[in-house]
């Protein structure tokens, strides 16, 4: 593919230019500049048809002529996963936008693939309805909270996006625009596109679930020093069934300190120093974290449940009527490496753990303590060796308790010199479904695990 692009020339790369600025109008098409990069790899055309139809066109030229598209949405997340082998036309679905009408009192929605999650919140709320989704990437867009399988704190209770889904519209390799959902089969294929990273398929449109927006939501916050004091407290939220909205957790990183910042003889500080997550361990994180739970309902209910997990959580635990500052926000930034573990939440402290353990210092860890699904930070500035060395023997604990670590994002260097993935179990099915789905591998190709 690599070889028939750039053997196009002059001539050959005039008429791609031509012809993209004849579907998407000359203001929206264009070569390629210095934004346009996908995990480190320019775009030499970027293309923003105006709907469906001309996207297709986009991906018969593409096909006529042999080249890779990409799509891409906001951008927030372009640099998440393996960079693929080559991005000849970055496919912009921003023009791909919009609410679908549905009959009043319908509880699903049809969203363009391009719109802004936080434009269809809005869009809903003047109803009073919601997508029960809150995407931690700022500015994202529908198309790309669902190619890059994200999702939220919100998830603990609904579910991910993705498991949201009724139904999609998306564009095949060779163009053709497929509508798949309205049952079990259509519904695995929908789904099968989330996570894809548009290597399977080019999302047009998205049918989802709606529902009311909750009267009431409290946090209820509760410090934390150690991965273990966590893992007893989840356990303790979820055995009394309060049906909590999300389970948030942040570890901070930094360098230990003592351990308690309480004098000595204080009664919080005797119980801190007594409990077992402390055996062993010579430190904690200069600040102590925090576990928060989110309760939504009926304003009475709410508090009620909120005043029930007050009591069952001890010790400095507080109600707030709003998130804290670090609710729904990575904990890793640009240039960092970051980390997703997924392990069962029972074996969440074990996890960050032999992060620490590997990294030999605290790590920040923030993400979903409910459901076993966090993210952490590694500073860019590491040696590629040391991040392997610190991938290898993460998931070493992890293989044993049926978790993995996946590197979401990382310079170049390190991306380059790492297995982001480790083992994956499906990776047959996914190489079957790409043959399947897009068997000239002209859709973002080596996106995927194994290179597909």
């Amino acid at each position: 593919m690599a070889a028939a692009a750039s053997s196009l020339g002059r001539s050959g790369a005039l008429e791609i230019t031509r012809r993209l600025a004849a579907i998407c109008g000359p203001p929206f098409s264009r070569l390629g500049g210095p934004a346009d990069e996908v995990a480190g790899r320019p775009a030499r055309w970027v293309a923003v048809p105006g709907g469906p139809h001309a996207a297709a066109e986009v991906l018969r030229l593409a096909a006529a002529h042999d080249l890779a598209v990409v799509p891409r949405g906001a951008g927030t997340k372009i640099d998440w996963g393996a960079t693929p082998v080559q991005v000849d036309i970055m496919l912009d679905t921003g023009r791909l936008a919009g609410i679908g009408h549905e009959p009043v009192g319908a509880l699903v929605a049809e969203v363009g693939a391009g719109t802004p999650l936080r434009a269809v919140q809005a869009t809903l709320e003047r109803t009073g309805q919601r997508l029960a989704m809150d995407a931690p990437s700022p500015g994202a867009t529908l198309g790309g909270v669902l190619a890059a399988g994200e999702a939220g704190p919100l998830s603990h209770r609904h579910g991910s996006p993705c498991d949201q889904l009724l139904g999609v519209r998306y564009l095949a390799a060779d163009g053709e625009l497929v509508s798949a959902g309205g049952g079990a089969p259509g519904l695995d294929l929908a789904r099968l596109l989330c996570g894809s990273q548009g290597a399977l398929g080019v999302l047009v449109a998205a049918t989802l679930r709606v529902q009311q927006v909750p009267a009431s939501r409290l946090w209820v916050s509760r410090p934390v020093w150690t991965p273990l004091e966590v893992h007893d407290l989840v356990r303790t939220i979820l055995a009394a069934r309060l049906e909590p909205a999300a389970i948030e957790l942040d570890l901070p990183g930094g360098t230990p300190r003592p351990r308690t910042p309480y004098p000595p003889g204080h009664p919080a500080a005797t119980a801190r120093e007594r409990h077992p997550s402390m055996s062993g361990r010579a430190g904690v994180p200069a600040r102590a974290g925090s576990l928060v739970v989110l309760l939504e309902g009926g304003p009475a209910d709410v508090t009620e449940r909120a005043e029930r997990l007050v009591g069952l959580l001890h010790g400095e635990a507080t109600i707030a009527h709003s998130a804290p500052t670090w609710w729904r926000r990575y904990p890793f930034a640009p240039g960092d490496t970051a980390l997703r573990l997924e392990v069962p939440i029972g074996d969440l402290h074990a996890a960050v753990y032999a992060l620490r353990d590997a990294a030999g210092t605290p790590v920040p860890v923030r993400g979903s303590a409910g459901l076993g699904v966090v993210h952490a930070a590694l500073p860019g500035a590491l040696a590629p060796d040391r991040v392997a060395s610190i991938l290898a023997a993460v998931r070493g604990v992890l293989l044993a308790r049926q978790g993995r670590c996946v590197v979401v994002s990382a310079p170049t260097e390190v991306r380059r010199a790492v297995d982001l993935w480790g083992e994956l179990a499906g990776l047959p099915q996914l190489r079957a479904a790409k043959e399947h789905l897009d068997p000239e591998h002209r859709l973002a190709p080596g996106r995927l695990p194994g290179g597909l």
